[in-house]
């Protein structure tokens, strides 16, 4: 007897040991990852929190005075950072619903498997693939003002030469066509993931139904493919409201032709430019992070009323 109990004790040891072993060996398998996520994310982002709230920081010698709002009210007082929220403002409002509309025409006509389809997936995903300052560097050319192929094919229909790139009131279209273009290829992916997630069978009862081509698109594949719109619109609004890289090849590094094209990132890098002053740039990155964080979180809340108020 006493065999068999020693016997059965060590058999539950043995499986205490082995389930504490199952337990620990996921952590140690996500233990890299983890690890790195902590170190060169979450570190830096609570060290961008605290900077925010320093006075008078010294990045060489980390010394600050307290803490305070004092870079906070210095920000929200400052013209260029007003300008920079108007600009970047303008530019979301214009840039995503826009490249939202043509992305789903584009993926719906990807989506009828016609000839050479594959050929326009490959010419529409193309972006994705390059480098964004070399794409910047050949819009820059595009839009140049007498040799550039946009004025030159405005000239074909009567059009004036634009200055796209050198005039005040021409810059912000130039920006927003540059930045359609280069979300055009993630937002066409997306929409055509969901049109393919589509049951045919819809389809087929509304054409035996005598519905046609704008009826079935508005009736069934947009309701249906609404949850897809709205992903592509928040992840699309998160990084129109990070515009840099567009910006900076197109205008030479500066923020437009007079300064008058200042975005929220573009004032944060001038602020660690030359004479680094970082608890600006730090607390005008928590400004941008508070409005992309509220405008998320409005679009979320529109879906889930929205769904609520399908089902119902």
């Amino acid at each position: 007897m006493r065999r068999r109990d020693a016997g059965r004790m060590d058999r539950q040891d043995d499986y205490a040991q082995a389930s504490r072993l199952s337990r620990i060996e996921p952590l140690l398998y996500l233990a890299p990852f983890l690890i790195g996520v902590a170190v060169f994310t979450l570190y830096p982002v609570i060290h961008v929190v605290f900077i925010s709230f320093m006075e008078d920081y010294n990045y060489l010698t980390r010394a600050f005075s307290g803490f305070g709002l004092s870079n906070y009210i210095s920000v929200l007082n400052n013209k260029y950072f007003i300008q920079a929220l108007s600009n970047t403002f303008i530019y979301v409002l214009l840039v995503v619903p826009i490249a939202t509309c043509v992305a789903l025409v584009v993926a719906n006509m990807l989506n009828q498997k016609l000839k050479l389809t594959g050929l326009f997936q490959t010419a529409y995903f193309l972006p994705m693939v390059t480098s964004v300052t070399a794409v910047g560097l050949a819009w820059r050319f595009m839009f140049n003002e007498r040799i550039g192929i946009i004025n030159f094919l405005l000239s074909l229909v009567g059009g004036e030469p634009v200055g796209w790139l050198t005039k005040a009131e021409w810059s912000m279209p130039a920006l927003v066509i540059y930045g359609i273009w280069n979300i055009l290829p993630f937002t066409i992916i997306l929409l055509l993931a969901g049109l393919q997630g589509v049951n045919p069978m819809f389809y087929t009862a509304a054409r035996v139904d005598g519905s046609k081509g704008l009826r079935i698109f508005f009736r069934i594949t947009a309701p249906l493919l609404a949850p897809t719109i709205m992903l592509t619109t928040i992840v699309n609004t998160i990084s129109a409201f990070k515009v840099f890289n567009e910006l900076f090849p197109l205008f030479k590094g500066q923020a437009g032709p007079f300064y008058n094209l200042y975005t929220v990132v573009y004032f944060i890098y001038e602020q660690m430019s030359g004479k680094p002053r970082l608890g600006r740039a730090a607390s005008a990155a928590m400004v941008l992070f508070a409005v992309i964080f509220a405008l998320t979180m409005v679009q979320l809340l529109i879906q889930r009323r929205w769904r609520g108020s399908g089902k119902g």
